[in-house]
């Protein structure tokens, strides 16, 4: 067999899992009342392991939180925003 094929194959079954579990939510979160809300907002999402990427619109009212659904669920998304102050739920709509 040739060794570069194999190690292709086994990189892809590897990492294969990890891209399966990434989900993506949009979050309500009404409490936000100033320009310095989403600032909090998005600190508290990016802490929490597993989460990859967060994207907070004050205008929206709204958190686009995309995360390793194997380590972080949406109800921990939405105790990290409630613990910073700023309670969350999902936005109807948002495929979850």
């Amino acid at each position: 067999m040739n060794p570069p094929i194999i190690l292709a194959a086994v990189l892809v079954a590897l990492s294969s899992p990890a891209l399966a579990a990434q989900k993506t939510v949009t979050l309500a979160v009404p409490g936000m009342t100033c320009a310095a809300c989403p600032i909090t907002v998005k600190k508290a999402l990016t802490r929490v392991e597993g989460v990859t990427r967060a994207e907070v619109d004050y205008d929206k009212k709204q958190a686009i939180v995309t995360f390793d659904g194997a380590r972080v669920s949406v109800n921990q998304l939405s105790r990290a925003t409630a613990e910073a102050g700023y309670p969350s739920s999902i936005k109807e709509g948002s495929g979850q």
